[in-house]
């Protein structure tokens, strides 16, 4: 019993810095303003392609499954692996490529106005990159991936923590503007949570070819939620 004692208190500092560090950067709290921001899926509401516990369900498995391990995911993969190395070139790759991929204004500013909010923070807590090692106009993603390079998180990790603070985020947007109960919401989190670690390996495993988001209605009710008479959140 002793020794089961002991191997259960057994700690790794900086792993458990880095889980930290991770939980920080995921956490609803951090001072960002992701909270205004709903990916589209209150035009989905508005439009009546999203009605109930079911049919969230169903779009997020799809928002995950084309859009998150296609793009974001892979992308967080490359660009900690670019922080890592010191790669200038690589960031601002990818970070343009990113850029290149958002099918609407409000997923352009989400990104841009994300990232700029993050990066003043970083800037607050002595954290920031080298302004040598930025790009233009770094995304979330981008500086998303240089935090977790900074905090040692390992990849696999970042990648998880990133799809666990998205489903957070619109469950949390339809529990406002569904609306959805907060134990339905949970019950998608249960249901949720072997899909985010699909996407994770699939994301893990795409070459670069393959990357690309698959999302038109998403970029369908983005750009329709952009004339919205009435709404909550910025996208």
């Amino acid at each position: 019993m002793n020794t089961a004692i002991a191997m259960r208190t057994d700690t790794d500092p900086q792993a458990d810095l880095a889980l930290l560090g991770l939980m920080q950067l995921v956490s609803p709290a951090l001072p960002i303003g992701a909270f205004a921001w709903s990916q589209g899926l209150e035009s989905a509401f508005e439009l009546g392609w999203v009605n109930n516990e079911a049919e969230l369900g169903d779009w997020l498995e799809g928002v995950l499954d084309d859009g998150l391990s296609r793009c974001e995911l892979p992308l967080l993969t490359r660009l900690q692996q670019a922080w890592a190395e010191g790669d200038v070139a690589t960031i601002n790759h990818w970070n343009q490529w990113l850029h290149a991929t958002r099918e609407t204004a409000e997923l352009v500013d989400e990104d841009t106005r994300l990232g700029t909010a993050l990066l003043t923070l970083l800037r607050n807590l002595d954290l920031a990159p080298e302004r040598d090692l930025l790009p233009a106009t770094p995304g979330y993603v981008t500086l998303f991936a240089w935090c977790a390079h900074t905090r040692n998180v390992p990849v696999r990790q970042t990648l998880l923590g990133f799809a666990w603070s998205w489903l957070e985020n619109q469950l949390a947007v339809a529990c406002k503007a569904l609306p959805l109960g907060h134990t339905a919401a949970q019950r998608l989190t249960e249901q949720l949570r072997p899909q985010l670690v699909d996407a994770v390996d699939n994301a893990l495993a795409r070459t670069d070819d393959e990357l690309g988001p698959i999302l038109p209605g998403l970029a369908l009710a983005s750009a329709l939620h952009e004339t919205q008479y009435s709404r909550l959140f910025r996208s």
